[in-house]
């Protein structure tokens, strides 16, 4: 016969009662909290994996959030840079209608004020700022004014020429916006490839009217050596010969100096680069023709003041038409960086959009994945807190009956 004594029998009870309490404490932080892990040394394993999918829900939180600061100052620029070609649109409108009609001076001195006023709004484009008050097109540069417009109506750029970037994602960035320098600032002069300018001490009334390369592969050859520099010379009875910076003849392909005889309305090509001319020249007018190069740069600003000025100087309508045609040259120029500048930031935008959908499935995804770990099935929760209860229960009332228990009480009975 085995003897059980009673404060073993005490203690066993107070073991299960313990116990119980327990488990019924962490099935009521289960429920209460929803998840299944509090601490790590619910499911250790678990609580690793919940901290690794807690760092990745992290880091695309905060690349959602990058994307959508990039995409406000992506969208500011678009919007900047659709007005500023409404802006530039106006001007070569204004300078079209210059050229092509016979202006009085008020005339002249009404479009001059026109121009300015594009200047003007321009210049308050150009410094347009991002949500935070920062100059969206000064480049890296903290200047809180991308853009000054001096009282002689030039304009400076305070910016520098890098790009801003945001991180989109581990080693991926976009960039948020463009330098000023490069949309406003360096644009490339004439057509892109050169400048054919009438000197401005001719005394004919011959104008230079549009220009371009017919001749890629002449081109080429002319300056695979280096930009060129050189100048058409009329003689007498609109024959012309071509030299180059250093005065010497201008050959062909085949070796023979670049000369002719021109009439009103003809082109004069030379090495591949055509000419188109009006009027009549006078023994000694001079065109010169200087390839495109990182020097032979001017902003867009110059341009609309060179406009400005022009309008407002009444020179001769030749040497007017002269200067109008050089500036919408250049003017064509600045719209074309521009462009450029609007096709970039909208195939940024689609990338930013596209990340962003990408993050939105993968946070769906982790999300699933940290409720598998980490959330706790409630409705099996809530059973076990009821059995559990009823079983403490039943423990306690059965130690309250064992511990009445005595051999006094025994006889009483």
């Amino acid at each position: 016969m085995i003897r059980i004594s009673t404060s073993w029998m005490y203690q066993q009870s107070l073991n299960t009662m313990m116990n119980q309490q327990s488990t019924l404490a962490q099935t009521q932080s289960e429920v209460s909290s929803g998840y299944r892990i509090n601490v790590a040394s619910d499911d250790p394993a678990g609580a690793a994996q919940v901290v690794t999918l807690g760092h990745i829900i992290a880091d695309n939180t905060q690349y959602s959030s990058n994307i959508d600061s990039a995409n406000t100052r992506l969208s500011t620029e678009t919007n900047a840079l659709n007005s500023v070609t409404s802006l530039l649109n106006s001007a070569n409108d204004i300078g079209l209608q210059a050229i092509n009609g016979s202006l009085s001076s008020s005339d002249r001195s009404g479009m001059a004020t026109q121009l300015t006023q594009i200047r003007d709004a321009l210049v308050q484009l150009a410094n347009t700022t991002d949500a935070n008050g920062a100059a969206l097109f000064a480049g890296t540069s903290t200047t809180s004014s991308a853009f000054t417009l001096n009282a002689s109506g030039t304009v400076t750029y305070n910016g520098n020429d890098a790009q801003s970037f945001t991180a989109v994602g581990a080693g991926a960035q976009v960039a948020n916006a463009d330098p000023g320098s490069s949309i406003f600032m360096n644009v490339a002069a004439g057509n892109g490839s050169f400048v054919a300018s009438a000197n401005a001490a001719n005394t004919g009334t011959l104008v230079v009217g549009s220009n371009s390369v017919s001749d890629t592969n002449a081109w080429s050859a002319a300056t695979a050596s280096g930009p060129i520099n050189d100048t058409i010379t009329f003689g007498a009875n609109g024959t012309y010969a071509v030299t180059d910076a250093s005065g010497n003849p201008v050959t062909d392909s085949s070796g023979n100096p670049v000369t002719g005889t021109y009439t009103d309305g003809d082109s004069i090509s030379v090495n591949g680069a055509s000419i188109t001319l009006s009027g009549t020249p006078a023994a000694g007018d001079t065109v010169s023709l200087t390839s495109d190069s990182a020097q032979n740069t001017q902003d867009v600003f110059s341009t609309l003041n060179n406009m400005i000025n022009a309008l407002q100087s009444g020179s001769s309508s030749t040497a007017l038409n002269n200067t109008l045609n050089r500036q919408l040259e250049s003017l064509n120029q600045a719209m074309n960086n521009v462009t450029s500048t609007q096709v970039a930031v909208g195939g940024r935008l689609n990338t930013l959009q596209q990340q962003q959908t990408s993050y939105a499935n993968l946070n769906v995804t982790y999300q699933s994945a940290l409720s598998d770990v980490q959330n706790v099935d409630m409705a099996s929760a809530i059973s076990n807190l009821s059995l559990q209860s009823t079983a403490l229960q039943a423990s306690q009332q059965v130690f309250a009956k064992v511990q009445a228990m005595s051999l006094f009480n025994y006889i009483q009975s």
